[in-house]
């Protein structure tokens, strides 16, 4: 049987952004921790580069411009958190690049699940703006890819990063062939979120939004994806699934005030793994935050233990959190999934 695949390339490290929050660290903690686990059987390849048309099929042509000729002039500021050094553009394709690889991967069934292990981070990149340290969105460009070159015709994106990935959101806002599915901490940067905001014109519906306030630990975390997205994935029925996975809900980030630990990270990787693997689904993860700098090597590793040996946990042994009855109830209100009350995956 095919081992499941970790991409990463070089370029990671080269976007040097010296004493910020998203820095090299990231990657050489999450490469520490599997390495003092000798790799849990993931197999390693470089990731691709990105070309221009597969990122311009999310971001216009004069964005990518742009970025390229402000990296090749020495780099500087795009906002007061997002900064470029004559190295972030090929680490930022290369980003996109490794999340293309990743779908491509599993949909062609090559490997039973894969994860792009790249920074900068995407999924606050909007289609002509960088925002919140990330330049391009990488899970987007994935997911279109998938649409576009792989012929799938529903790809459902779950977001757990713990601040909102407002520029997913707003790409696929117009669209059901995306599902785009956020839990985050509100009130938290960037501000967006609102359970209210469920898309608009064909994809109304096609964005589900879950704002957990601050505090929020494993209980809820798992809860929501035990009893809201797993029966999201059993009604939306997806060719692909793809996983934001951010890690700055743990309790030790600084930059958040969630509380979730290594083992609801893995319980939640557990949860979508068993949904996608009952149905057939590919799975593919794409790293996005998590700033405190161990306890991300220490949850990346924890996830893809749980989806490269294929452990699974059932939704009714996740106890029904009061957030996820609320969010069942409001969802149904709106008509956004019909299998409520069925049993869950």
């Amino acid at each position: 049987m095919a081992a499941p695949v970790l991409l990463s390339h070089p370029s990671s490290l080269a976007h040097d952004t010296g004493a910020h929050p998203e820095r090299a660290e990231r990657i050489v903690a999450i490469e520490r921790e599997l390495e003092a686990r000798g790799g849990l059987g993931w197999e390693r390849r470089l990731s691709p580069r990105a070309d221009e048309a597969q990122v311009e099929r999310v971001h216009p042509p004069s964005y990518v411009d742009m970025l390229r000729d402000l990296c090749a002039a020495g780099g500087g500021h795009l906002d007061a958190d997002t900064l470029v050094v004559t190295e972030s553009f090929e680490a930022a394709m290369h980003g996109a690049g490794g999340a293309i690889a990743a779908a491509e991967l599993v949909v062609r069934g090559e490997a039973p699940c894969a994860f792009s292990m790249h920074r900068p981070p995407g999924h606050h990149a909007e289609m002509a703006r960088a925002m919140g340290f990330c330049l391009l969105n990488n899970v987007a460009i994935a997911a279109q890819h998938a649409r576009d070159v792989l012929g799938l015709e529903r790809v459902l994106i779950l977001d757990w990063d713990v601040h909102h990935g407002n520029g997913t959101n707003d790409i696929f806002h117009a669209t059901d062939e995306i599902l785009f599915v956020s839990i985050h901490e509100s009130p938290l940067y960037p501000g967006t979120g609102s359970m209210h905001d469920v898309g608009t014109g064909a994809g109304a519906g096609y964005t589900v939004n879950l704002p957990v306030p601050g505090g929020s630990g494993d209980d809820a975390w798992t809860s929501l994806v035990a009893h809201v997205v797993v029966p999201l994935i059993a009604d939306y029925e997806p060719q692909l699934v793809l996983v934001s996975a951010g890690f700055d809900a743990h309790a030790d980030d600084p930059l958040a005030s969630c509380r979730v630990t290594e083992e609801g990270f893995a319980t939640m990787a557990a949860l979508v793994g068993g949904a996608c693997a009952r149905r057939g689904i590919p799975l593919a993860g794409v790293l996005e935050g998590g700033y405190a700098v161990r306890a991300l090597g220490r949850s990346v590793a924890a996830v893809l233990e749980r989806w490269g040996t294929g452990a699974t946990v059932a939704p009714g042994d996740v106890p029904v959190h009061g957030l996820a009855l609320r969010a069942q109830e409001r969802l149904a209100k709106v008509g956004i999934f019909t299998t409520l009350g069925q049993p869950a995956g």
